[in-house]
């Protein structure tokens, strides 16, 4: 069957757990590192330039 009773299967699972240094549910169990952050890639803080843009208006 698929449909509802196909997504009793996916309880239970975690992919995404709460990063120890953003505090966002960010972190990725399964790469090991944080999407918001970048805790576990680098040291340094995750940022681009096109995000500081939108930061400043």
């Amino acid at each position: 069957m698929k449909g509802t009773p196909s997504m009793g299967e996916k309880s239970g699972k975690k992919n995404m757990i709460y990063c120890r240094r953003c505090g966002k549910r960010t972190m990725n169990l399964n790469k090991r590192k944080c999407a918001s952050c970048g805790f576990g890639k680098s040291r340094k803080l995750r940022g681009y330039k096109w995000n500081k843009k939108l930061k400043r208006r």
